[in-house]
């Protein structure tokens, strides 16, 4: 355990603690008008952890096999726990359009898990990592665009309709990152797969 990893592990644990306060607020005693900015900050927190894991580990030089599979997954638990989260409540996200999300990450995180164990490690790619940006300023909009639905200066269609055409764009973009990273390991893959 170092304190990248304990980072990491964080990302993971801040998932059940999102979809808690979002789906149960009220039981909570959590008002509609400061709900969104708790879940700003958590979403905040989370993708802070993301950037700092990183960092700390090439800083301390610690890092792992293990923190290379587990902070891609970490930021997969976290997001798509958002991202299912918002298919409930006033944003009300298409289920099938948040199962994109999870099917393009389970697709990498198998391929990476499996090459790892025949000794070949995936490296990330860019296009990964301006995928993980995108997703999350998508949930930071959504989740922004409830402080004017909860002062009731955005009427539920609008608040709905763009979180949509927002979470679909986010989901083109990821199908588009997760097919060049394919292409792009496409060589490592076959020779994992193949062994």
């Amino acid at each position: 355990m170092n304190i990248a990893l304990g980072l990491t592990l964080s990302r993971i644990f801040l998932s059940p603690v999102f979809l808690v306060i979002y789906l149960y607020h009220v039981q909570l005693g959590i008002s509609f008008i400061v709900l969104p900015f708790i879940l700003i900050g958590l979403v905040v927190l989370a993708e802070l952890t993301d950037l700092f894991d990183g960092l700390a580990a090439r800083k301390r030089g610690e890092v792992t096999e293990l923190g290379k599979l587990l902070d891609p997954m970490a930021d997969s638990i976290f997001r798509l726990s958002v991202f299912l989260a918002l298919t409930q409540g006033v944003i009300n996200l298409p289920l099938w359009l948040v199962l994109f999300f999870f099917y393009r990450d389970s697709v990498i995180s198998l391929l990476r898990t499996v090459c790892a164990l025949r000794g070949f490690t995936l490296a990330a790619r860019f296009s990964g990592k301006v995928k993980a940006v995108v997703q999350a300023c998508s949930a930071l909009v959504i989740l922004v665009l409830m402080i004017p639905y909860a002062f009731g200066f955005l009427s539920l269609a609008v608040l709905q309709s763009t979180s949509f055409y927002i979470v679909l764009g986010a989901v083109v973009y990821s199908l588009f990152s997760g097919a060049e990273y394919l292409k792009a390991n496409q060589s490592y893959i076959k020779k994992a797969l193949v062994k």
